[in-house]
């Protein structure tokens, strides 16, 4: 079995990374598994889970890169888009930045490379609307998560990189007996690959937006974000 998760808003306590988090690796111990982390975060920030905590592989950036820790300890990174790919999309941000003021690109924008982020706290309503006009118009996809607005092209999603990491890394690994847990819309691709998937209760503030709901919605403010990950572990 292993355990998938989201990070925004699923790994962490009130927006941040707290001392839950450290309780869901030990029971991921427990049950001799292992937590990967699919999340709508930068590259960069894998290699800071990687680096820092007892994780072996990131899928970042929606499923755009994975990285990993080879056998020697090395830190690897596979890009899930091509090269052209990737050219095309920081032409198009440039555009984007030069026609629409205002745009507040992530922190870690500097840190991406298969998709792109803006700070979601920036937008109004009129400027989200010219936002995700434009990239329609110029065929560019884009989803919403706890924190982003993030866009990219090419086919990216959680549910692709996973399955691309399960036939690839493993192959002996049946999907049906892994877990996956997500909070955001951003997760909805997941939610319909797995067939045990939990939303924490958090999730309730867009669930009616959802096609693909998770197989179990945990409920109560005690099963919000990390802990109702922890929570649910821990039962197991």
């Amino acid at each position: 079995m292993k355990i998938f998760s989201d990070f925004d808003g699923t790994l962490t306590t009130n927006g941040e990374l707290g001392t839950v988090f450290f309780d869901i690796l030990n029971e991921t111990k427990r049950l001799n598994s292992e937590l990967i982390i699919v999340s709508g975060r930068s590259l960069s920030w894998g290699h800071f889970f990687l680096t820092h905590f007892p994780i072996q592989y990131c899928l970042m950036e929606g499923g755009g890169v994975l990285t990993y820790k080879n056998d020697k300890g090395e830190i690897c990174e596979e890009n899930l888009v091509d090269l052209d790919t990737i050219a095309r999309l920081d032409k198009i941000t440039k555009i984007l930045n030069e026609e629409i003021p205002g745009v507040v690109m992530s922190a870690d924008s500097f840190g991406r490379r298969t998709d792109r982020a803006i700070e979601y706290f920036s937008l109004d309503k009129k400027l989200q609307h010219k936002i995700t006009d434009f990239l329609d118009e110029h065929k560019v996809n884009y989803s919403l998560s706890n924190v982003h607005l993030n866009f990219w092209l090419g086919e990216i999603s959680k549910a692709k990189g996973v399955s691309y990491l399960l036939k690839n890394y493993f192959p002996d690994v049946n999907m049906d007996d892994c877990l996956f847990f997500g909070d955001a819309l951003n997760d909805e691709s997941m939610f319909k690959l797995f067939k045990t998937s939990i939303g924490v209760s958090n999730i309730k503030e867009v669930l009616a937006k959802m096609i693909h709901k998770p197989s179990i919605v945990l409920e109560g403010k005690e099963n919000a974000e990390a802990a109702g990950v922890y929570n649910y572990l821990k039962h197991l």
